[in-house]
């Protein structure tokens, strides 16, 4: 049975699908290992990210003001002995419009995909410039 998509209209559906998300993460070959070793509490973690993605969606929530994603990635890359490289980012990115692709249609859809190109690129390279300044 093919489900019918639907618009991003409300909190219920952003956690749809950052779980939906998340859950091919956690199986994913290199995404996997990554998450799984570094997340503790994985109902807290994607709690935190249902409040980023409501905020980048559909501007409400308790996200405003709450995250700043570059220290965290970094430490992440950190953790992993700086072994993060353009590939986790492009699995990450493919999963991502995967995942929104297969459930979601409309503007919000659109901009989920959009917004989270943007934030691997520069996630990626405030790593690798944050590498190269430790050097």
């Amino acid at each position: 049975m093919i489900s019918e998509k639907k618009e991003i209209k409300n909190r219920k559906q952003v956690a749809t699908l950052v779980r939906s998300f998340y859950a091919k993460v956690r199986l994913h070959a290199d995404l996997g290992p990554i998450f799984n070793g570094i997340v503790e509490d994985w109902e807290e973690h994607l709690e935190r990210l249902t409040d980023f993605w409501e905020m980048i969606l559909l501007q409400t929530g308790p996200g405003t003001g709450k995250f700043s994603p570059v220290p965290v990635h970094k430490e992440v890359d950190r953790r992993v002995n700086h072994q993060l490289e353009e590939q986790h980012f492009l699995s990450w990115l493919g999963l991502w419009f995967e995942t929104v692709e297969q459930n979601f249609e409309g503007e919000a859809a659109a901009y989920a995909k959009v917004h989270a190109q943007r934030m691997a690129h520069i996630l990626f390279f405030r790593i690798i410039e944050s590498r190269k300044i430790a050097k």
